[in-house]
C-alpha cells in the first residue's frame, strides 16, 4: 500500500471518529437552538439596541482569538453557545436583533449582556429576560407565516431553549448592598427563581419543550468578585447567594418535569466546573485562574477591557489561552470549550439528568 493512499484512509477513519464522537448527525432540519439570557450567551444583541460600552463587547480586543475582529462577544473568541452549535451541526446562532425576516437558520439568540430575570437589573440598558420571552413570541408567529403552522410547532417543539440568567441579578446587589437591605438572601433568590419559573411555563406555552439551563458560575472567585475582598481571596457572599439560587433552581426544574407534559431539562452545573478550573487551573491545561487576561487594577479585576469604558488604560495578556478568565468577569474561548464539551456530552456529575447530546436527540411527547 503507498504512503499517500494509507494517509488517506487514516485521514478517512479519523474524520469519521471525529464526527462521530464530537457532532454525530444533527442534521434534521427542525434541530434549533433558542438562545436567551446574559453576556455568557449574547452574540452581539447589545450592538442593536441603545446602551452604553459598559454593556458591548463590540471593540478590541474582544473577538481577537478566532472572528479576528469584535462582534459583541464578550470573550477573546467563541461563547459556549457557538461550540454547542457547533457539535449540533448548525451554523452560529446570531442575534435575534441582527437578523432579516427570511434569515432563520437554525435558530435565534436573544441574549443580552448584563440582562437578569429581574426586570429591574440594569432596567434601561439591557433586554431582560421576560422581554427576551415577548421577542421569542414575536419569531414563532413570523415563523408561522413564512413557514407555516405545522413546520413551525416541530421546529419550536424539537428545538433546545438554551438559557443563562441570574448573575446580574446578583451581582448588582453585591456591588451595591444598599439595594438589598429590605429582603432577606433567600427571599431574594426566591425572586429571580419565581421570574425564571415564570419564562420557562411561557416558553412552554409557545411550544417549547427541551430547556438546557447554565447554572449561576463561581461568581465570587472570578477577578471580578476577588475585587470585593480586601485580600484578593474569593468572596464567600458571593458564592454563597450562587450555590442558593443553583439549589433552587434545580429544584424548580425537577418540579416542572414532574408538572408539565414533555417538559425536559439539562442542567450544568457551571459551578463545580468552573470552581475546578480556578481550583486547579494547569490540570485543564491552564496557567492562570485568580488574574483576567484583559482589564486593570489587582488581578484585572477592573472591567475596563478595550479602553472604551470611561477608563482607557488598561493591560492585556500575550495568550488569552491560558487564562481561565478573558476580563473580569467572562471566560476565555478555551474555557467556553471546555464548559461546551461538557455539556454537550458530559457526565451526570456536570450536566443532569441528561447532557445536550441526549436531549437533542430525544424525541419530545
Amino acid at each position: 500500500m503507498s504512503t499517500p493512499t494509507l494517509h488517506i484512509i487514516l485521514f478517512t477513519v479519523l474524520a469519521s471518529l471525529f464526527v462521530s464522537t464530537c457532532c454525530d448527525d444533527q442534521s434534521r432540519e427542525d434541530v434549533a437552538l433558542f438562545i436567551l439570557g446574559d453576556s455568557i450567551n449574547d452574540a452581539g444583541t447589545n450592538n442593536y439596541i441603545n446602551t452604553t460600552a459598559g454593556f458591548r463587547a463590540n471593540f478590541p480586543p474582544y473577538g481577537e482569538t478566532f472572528f479576528r475582529y469584535p462582534t459583541g462577544r464578550f470573550s477573546d473568541g467563541r461563547l459556549i453557545v457557538d461550540f454547542i452549535a457547533e457539535y449540533a451541526n448548525l451554523p452560529l446562532i446570531p442575534p435575534y436583533l441582527q437578523m432579516k425576516d427570511d434569515e432563520f437558520m437554525g435558530g435565534a439568540n436573544f441574549a443580552s449582556a448584563g440582562a437578569g430575570a429581574l426586570v429591574d437589573t440594569y432596567e434601561g440598558f439591557v433586554v431582560d429576560l421576560k422581554t427576551q420571552l415577548k421577542q421569542l413570541e414575536q419569531l414563532e408567529k413570523k415563523l408561522r407565516k413564512e413557514m407555516g403552522s405545522e413546520k413551525t410547532k416541530k421546529i419550536i417543539k424539537e428545538g433546545v431553549y438554551l438559557i443563562s440568567i441570574g448573575t446580574n441579578d446578583y451581582t448588582k446587589p453585591l456591588l451595591n448592598p444598599a439595594l438589598c437591605q429590605s429582603i432577606s438572601m433567600e427571599d431574594y433568590v426566591g425572586m429571580v427563581i419565581g421570574n425564571i419559573t415564570s419564562v420557562l411555563k411561557g416558553i412552554y406555552e409557545v411550544g417549547g419543550r427541551k430547556f438546557a439551563m447554565i447554572g449561576v458560575g463561581q461568581i465570587g472567585c472570578a477577578p471580578s468578585g476577588r475585587r470585593l475582598t480586601r485580600n484578593g481571596s474569593c468572596s464567600g457572599e458571593a458564592n454563597k447567594i450562587a450555590q442558593l439560587h443553583n439549589v433552587a433552581l434545580t429544584s424548580i426544574l425537577a418540579k416542572l418535569e414532574t408538572q408539565l407534559q414533555g417538559f425536559e431539562y439539562s442542567y450544568f452545573d457551571f459551578y463545580t466546573s468552573g470552581s475546578e478550573r480556578i481550583q486547579y487551573p494547569s490540570k485543564y491545561g491552564f496557567k492562570e485562574a485568580k488574574s483576567a487576561c484583559c482589564g486593570s487594577g489587582p488581578y484585572r479585576a477592573n472591567s475596563t477591557c478595550g479602553g472604551q469604558r470611561g477608563v482607557k488604560e488598561y493591560s492585556l495578556c500575550r495568550h488569552p489561552e491560558k487564562y481561565v478568565f478573558f476580563d473580569s468577569g467572562h471566560s476565555s474561548e478555551r474555557a467556553n470549550r471546555q464548559y461546551a464539551q461538557l455539556m454537550w456530552n458530559g457526565s451526570v456529575s456536570v450536566i443532569r439528568p441528561r447532557n445536550l447530546k441526549e436531549l437533542l436527540k430525544h424525541e419530545g411527547t
